[in-house]
């Protein structure tokens, strides 16, 4: 007799693997690990073969007929079902939107999970136009083609970066022999350029003071508030601050490491806290410190605070953060004003978390000039104080 849903789904698991056959070759293997597998038995070439056709109740046992059906008919049309499926598997694994999806997963080893979601997300712009295609046949001119479409949507900066992608998307795939060449390099200039519109900032001193003063000012979440106030002091990605957790905070010793997983670079980084930042923080966890994270939504104590919320109070504070002032602006704040103010462009570098392209100095600078970052982010913890009373005076360079 055929199965049924409920003879499916009540079957039991036994000491020993048995079937329920439902008929055609189509039968169920039940493991007594309680494992469910659709087995599809057919004779090709005047011998019997054997292969699986899912697993319930990912597969469902409507499903499992429409596949043992769509192996019968490729045996009646002589074909071997296992070897066309193998044959598929290989076809889609050289396909560019498999080659793209492995390539990301080896970057997710070495890059942050919002660096490769942006990664993903540029890629799959590509996959409706180019994304079965064999990548190896995939031509210069068809990728401008599947460019242009993107480009006439107005999204000019993405089109750009998709098409970058690409590129490192075949030069992945040159040493495996799916493809023999980056055919990215045969559209430069084939795309209208992209005047880079850099992130907003203010870099006056006065400016600086005003928004300091607004900050002071501001009427919302005391989370929100506290993380207005410590993205300044730190000077970390605002990806970084918002989920921020109090066991990599070390108050006692002024010391906050951020977990590698979080970072940009895939590198754990080191964030020496000023008395400023310290205070802000005891304060805070007066009332977020008995969870685990530092800025828990409102919503869930599981979340971290939206990606919007510190730009959402920036514009509550008045300010547009398209054109004059945005969370990630704070970090070239801090570089263009202590720059001016004298500190060693490789201190700066180390205290923003950006890695030295000199693999030499790089080696020569492995301690990252923690004596030095201590010096500077509580400097510059008193230059902002400073700004916030009006009363600012040139700080000068510490340490060469």
């Amino acid at each position: 007799m055929a199965l049924t849903d409920v003879h499916v789904k009540n079957a039991k698991p036994r000491t020993t693997p048995y079937k329920l056959a439902d008929g055609k070759g189509l039968s169920l293997l039940i493991n007594p690990n309680g494992s469910k597998w659709w087995r599809f038995r057919f004779t090709f070439d005047g011998k019997e073969k054997m292969m699986s056709l899912g697993v319930y109740p990912d597969v469902s046992l409507r499903s499992a007929r429409e596949r043992r059906d769509e192996a019968r008919a490729q045996v009646a049309h002589g074909n071997n079902p296992s070897q066309q499926r193998q044959a598929d598997k290989i076809a889609r694994a050289d396909n560019f939107q498999a080659a793209a999806e492995e390539f990301l997963e080896q970057q997710a080893k070495s890059l942050a999970p919002i660096t490769i979601s942006k990664s993903r997300w540029l890629l799959s712009l590509l996959y409706p136009h180019i994304g079965d295609r064999p990548i190896g046949r995939i031509t210069g001119p068809e990728l401008l083609t599947a460019l242009k479409k993107i480009e006439a949507r107005g999204t000019h900066e993405s089109v750009h970066r998709a098409k970058q992608k690409a590129g490192e998307v075949f030069r992945y795939c040159i040493p495996s022999g799916r493809c023999e060449r980056d055919v990215t390099t045969d559209l430069r200039g084939a795309l209208a350029k992209v005047v880079t519109a850099h992130r907003p900032a203010l870099t006056k001193p006065n400016e600086v003071g005003e928004l300091l003063r607004a900050i002071d000012g501001f009427q919302g979440q005391p989370t929100t508030l506290a993380a207005l106030k410590l993205l300044p002091l730190t000077c970390v990605r605002p990806g970084e601050l918002r989920q921020a957790q109090w066991n990599e905070f070390d108050l006692d010793v002024a010391m906050w490491e951020v977990p590698a997983p979080r970072m940009k670079m895939r590198k754990p980084h080191v964030v020496p806290l000023s008395k400023q930042a310290i205070g802000i923080l005891r304060e805070l966890s007066q009332l977020t410190g008995d969870g685990r994270l530092v800025f828990p939504a409102i919503s869930s104590a599981a979340r971290p605070i939206s990606e919007n919320t510190i730009n959402g109070a920036l514009r509550r504070l008045g300010y547009d953060t398209k054109t004059q002032m945005c969370a990630h602006g704070f970090r070239a704040t801090f570089s263009s004003l202590t720059n001016e103010l004298g500190w060693s462009a490789d201190v700066i570098e180390a205290a923003l978390a950006h890695q030295d392209e000199n693999k030499v100095r790089r080696i020569y600078n492995r301690a990252d000039h923690m004596a030095a970052r201590k010096m500077l982010m509580q400097s510059w913890a008193d230059y902002l104080d400073k700004l916030r009373t009006g009363d600012a005076v040139r700080v000068k360079r510490k340490i060469g």
